[in-house]
């Protein structure tokens, strides 16, 4: 039976609900009335107005509506649920539906479940969008149909049925979409643990119980792909059920992908080092891209020839909202880093300069701790233009560091990011860098961070 069949099998005739229509459920809602189930939209929105274009397409499907503030009354009575990853597992309302016998699934784990070809997957905290786009860059230059998606690019589960075995999905994989996980992939790279979305989870174990699922339902034979700077990562080596390797710029390995002392890119396995690409010839900007490359390096070992990964890394630029360089005027560079959305990425974009910069953060508040930023703002930053629910709360970090009074640090607030641009040009000399890197999320403001990172773009673009 080919897969898409599996999925109809599953669905057909069921009573579905969909919560929330993001854009993974939008195109999901549509392959779901055309295999024959009857879904139901559970969304917080108050009319079906108010899903704007998309209204027209609800009506077509004759798709069922449970609206407003009671939208989760509807889970009653549903034979599976389709999870959004902003809609915790531990909601109560979706505990009881699952206690009364309802299936709770999502995209990704259906997809996990009835995907008939290879699935590598990355999570952690930093690095994810990175790895994973040079992992499906690698696998596309050595010729391999690949489907990329997850917590990036676009829902994995209404292109099943052009899912053949020889392809190869390359998946991003966010702590909300592993928590109820019930497979693992092929090949699983974690990169780092750090704390993050604790707004979300009670604590940070839930958040590291969440990663650790990449891991836990492997079946040999399997790649495990860690960080082995981190802490939490290394912890992870009893998960591993297959060939667990490493990735690592500070230290040789006998196992795994390293920067060797020399600037060498090299990768050892089963006693033989290989040296694959110099430092030098990396197009990324930053140190931690190193470890990006390193770590998709050593997911496609053995499986993309090495003259293809030295190609892809010797030519890929970055993905879109990382350290982008947007334009110069009047002699400043302005890059896009929205990707920044906890203080370790900001971090790593900030160490990424050999200058003192500009710096427009803050934003959405995750409950996440801001002190270790602040020695890095103080090093690495000249002006600092704060904004959002976190802008307070990383000024009072940075004004708290005992190296603050000493650093001449300027700290400003804006209350949009157009202020917060005329702030950073006005304090601006030619020479100078200006980076939107906010160490939180975007969601005070803005849908996602790409949205909020495109906003900055076109603000810095329209400058005269």
């Amino acid at each position: 039976m080919l897969p898409i069949q599996q999925l109809q099998e599953l669905i057909q005739g069921k009573k579905v609900a969909f919560i929330g229509a993001g854009v993974s459920h939008k195109r999901c809602i549509e392959q779901f009335v055309e295999l024959g189930a009857q879904v139901t939209l559970c969304d917080q929105k108050k009319s079906l107005d108010d899903f704007g274009d998309y209204a027209d397409t609800l009506r077509r499907l004759k798709v069922n509506l449970s609206l407003g503030e009671h939208y989760t009354d509807d889970f009653a009575g549903q034979d599976i649920i389709m999870r959004t990853p902003g809609y915790e597992y531990y909601k109560p309302a979706l505990q009881a539906a699952l206690k009364a016998g309802a299936m709770v699934t999502s995209e990704v784990e259906l997809f996990f479940e009835f995907c008939p070809c290879e699935i590598v997957a990355v999570t952690g905290s930093d690095g994810k969008t990175t790895t994973t786009t040079l992992i499906s860059k690698m696998f596309e230059a050595a010729g391999r149909k690949v489907f990329l998606g997850g917590n990036i690019g676009a829902a994995l589960l209404p292109q099943l049925a052009d899912v053949t075995s020889d392809a190869v999905a390359v998946v991003e994989l966010s702590s909300f979409q592993l928590i109820s996980m019930r497979r693992s992939p092929k090949v699983a790279v974690v990169t780092n643990v750090t704390p993050n979305h604790l707004d979300h989870h009670k604590d940070m174990q839930e958040y590291i119980d969440a990663k650790r699922n990449i891991l836990l339902h492997q079946v040999p034979p399997c790649r495990e792909v860690l960080g082995f700077e981190n802490d939490i990562t290394r912890g992870m080596v009893p998960d591993c059920k297959g060939k667990q390797v490493w990735f690592t710029r500070l230290h040789d390995t006998d196992n795994g992908a390293f920067l060797r002392e020399d600037g060498m890119l090299c990768m050892a396995e089963d006693g033989v080092v290989t040296p694959f690409l110099a430092q030098k010839d990396v197009k990324l900007r930053g140190l931690h891209n190193i470890e990006n490359l390193l770590a998709a390096a050593a997911a496609v070992w053995g499986e993309v020839p090495v003259e293809v990964i030295q190609k892809v890394g010797s030519t890929f630029t970055g993905v879109e909202h990382s350290i982008e360089p947007v334009r110069v005027l009047d002699g400043v560079t302005y890059y896009n880093d929205s990707i920044g959305t906890s203080p370790t990425r900001t971090i790593a974009g900030l160490r990424s300069f050999d200058q003192k910069v500009i710096l427009i953060a803050g934003g959405y508040d995750k409950h996440i701790p801001y002190e270790p930023l602040a020695p890095e703002v103080i090093a690495h930053v000249k002006n600092l233009v704060l904004m959002g629910a976190t802008g307070p709360r990383i000024e009072k970090a940075v004004r708290e560091h005992p190296d603050f009074a000493a650093s001449g640090l300027a700290i400003q607030h804006a209350d949009s990011m157009q202020h917060a641009v005329e702030l950073a040009r006005a304090a601006a000399q030619p020479g100078d860098i200006i980076i939107l890197s906010p160490a939180s999320a975007s969601f005070d403001l803005y849908p996602n961070f790409e949205v909020r990172g495109r906003e900055f773009k076109s603000i810095v673009n329209a400058l005269k």
